[in-house]
């Protein structure tokens, strides 16, 4: 039971019990502290299964980014039974790398289990540090597709921290990039690149920073500093340029065209660029904020929108969350159900409810196709 502390006719202050069953001063509450719980008694759709059988164009089953360096994943038939429960057909693994360790994630995934796993290889940027690293990544490239590579994976770190044998910082539209990705087209296998990072990784980290608390728990994730590191736009710009400059190689930005807080950026680079595609992988949060905007984008784009979901280990739930929010019209659900704090902002998502006939080709049909 609340206890108000009144002055004259003035409520100056309102304690309510602790857990242990003391009083609290509700003015000390500090907000890093404060995990309030929605009293929304909304509606709540189970969906077990999506629409359509799909692939799962974003993810990460490798050694790259665990902080043992063991695989991602420690069993892979229990992977496989969640994909077969959750109706998963291929899970597309971006951490493939290159040599010896591209040969070990094609063993281990796409070797052993056919169709059930397509690896995208990744470039070794510190070849641009030698005077032909150009062509050295060309070779590599190529190398990596004659293995058996389905993909090429480009991360966020061109453009933020790849500098060249002088010194520079490496722009995603610089010539040699230009250079390896259209070869990557007469490969003709996709290139799914990530560029930049959240707008609010940009920004100042002031009061008026939404992601503070993820900031908080990733201070290297910040890129605010204009010494250091270009602005969004100016990165985003640069990822606009590579892709005009490659009319034919398939394309996909990933994590919705790195732009998910602004689709009609997103949109004018798909009217512009007919390879262009964009996955949904980590942006539920920001998508979940703009449902009907990005049910708009979906209906205008249907052949070029693909399912994605960047959760590692990949686990059952979260693909249940994720037909949840593109199938139904749900209102004011969790985004990452059993977190505290939400971790990409503190705000529930809302459901983009898609039209069904536009779902075959987001979950499956728009992969196939990229994938061949």
């Amino acid at each position: 039971m609340r206890e108000s502390i009144i002055s004259g006719d003035r409520i100056i202050a309102t304690r309510a019990p602790d857990d242990q069953g003391g009083l609290v001063d509700i003015d000390d509450i500090l907000l890093r502290d404060w995990t309030p719980r929605s009293m929304m008694r909304a509606r709540e759709t189970a969906r077990d299964t999506p629409h359509t059988p799909c692939v799962d164009i974003h993810n990460h089953l490798g050694r790259w980014l665990t902080a043992d360096g063991d695989w991602m994943i420690d069993d892979v038939d229990a992977l496989l039974g969640v994909m077969d429960a959750r109706h998963v057909e291929t899970i597309v693994n971006l951490d493939g790398m290159w040599g010896d360790e591209l040969e070990a994630n094609l063993e281990r995934y796409d070797r052993a289990h056919p169709g059930r796993f397509a690896t995208f290889c990744q470039l070794d940027w510190s070849l641009l540090g030698e005077p032909d690293g150009g062509a050295l990544l060309l070779r590599l490239l190529e190398d990596s597709a004659r293995r058996g590579a389905r993909g090429v994976k480009i991360w966020k770190n061109l453009g933020l921290e790849v500098r060249d044998a002088s010194g520079a910082l490496i722009s995603p539209d610089d010539p040699r990039v230009v250079a390896l990705v259209a070869r990557a087209g007469e490969l003709g296998i996709p290139v799914l690149i990530h560029t930049a990072d959240p707008i609010a990784f940009f920004e100042p980290l002031d009061a008026h920073n939404e992601r503070l608390d993820e900031l908080r728990g990733a201070r290297d994730w910040w890129f605010g500093d204009r010494a250091r590191h270009p602005d969004f736009d100016t990165l985003l710009d640069a990822h606009a340029r590579l892709v005009r400059a490659c009319p034919d190689t398939d394309i996909i930005g990933a994590h919705l065209g790195c732009a998910a807080e602004d689709l009609d950026r997103v949109s004018a680079l798909m009217d512009e660029a007919p390879r262009y595609h964009a996955d949904i992988a980590g942006r539920m949060a920001e998508l979940g904020r703009q449902p009907r905007r990005f049910a708009e984008l979906v209906a205008r784009h249907p052949d070029r929108i693909l399912f994605g979901t960047d959760i590692y280990p990949a686990g059952d739930e979260q693909y249940r969350l994720h037909y949840r929010f593109l199938e139904t019209a749900d209102e004011g659900f969790e985004y990452a159900p059993g977190e505290p704090i939400p971790p990409q902002g503190r705000w529930a998502v809302s459901a983009a409810s898609l039209d069904p006939a536009l779902l075959p080709a987001l979950y499956r049909d728009n992969a196939r196709r990229l994938l061949g």
